[in-house]
């Protein structure tokens, strides 16, 4: 091993840490992204919608809390799992490489937003509507649960 590293730093030895950043910085244009991450209070009430969401739908369905002991952490879980496909969506959707950051001419933060709203909104409709296209499977499990008890 120790020779593969000798030829990859030019048979010099140990590569020193000014060079090595000075290596890493000239790829920057294309390796360092900054991602758009949600936190703190928008995280929670994307959590809450989605928990609302998932029971006026069960509701629709006569579906409620009292149908099954596990229907609680059930609804939850989901809303958990809903919320994380929207921020790992926004995550994808939203990274920026270094030069654009760095050339953003105009009113960047206005426009970030925009793009930002769009792409909750289209994330949020994805999720809401992965959900309801799924709920079937659930009504189906608990009628089958009260026919066997």
């Amino acid at each position: 091993m120790a020779a593969v590293w000798k030829e990859q730093s030019g048979g010099e030895g140990a590569t020193n840490a000014v060079t090595i950043a000075s290596q890493i910085l000239a790829r920057a244009d294309r390796d360092v992204t900054f991602v758009v991450q949600l936190l703190g209070e928008s995280q929670n009430l994307l959590v809450r919608h989605f928990i609302v969401f998932i029971e006026v739908e069960l509701a629709k369905r006569d579906i409620s809390y009292g149908a099954h002991p596990l229907l609680r952490p059930f609804v939850e879980t989901h809303a958990r799992e809903l919320s994380e496909f929207v921020l790992k969506g926004i995550g994808l959707r939203h990274q920026f490489g270094l030069q654009v950051i760095e050339t953003m001419a105009g009113d960047p933060a206005r426009l970030l937003r925009v793009d930002l709203w769009d792409s909750l909104q289209s994330h949020i409709n994805d999720a809401q509507q992965h959900f309801v296209s799924s709920v079937g499977g659930l009504q189906r499990i608990l009628t089958q649960i009260e026919a066997d008890s």
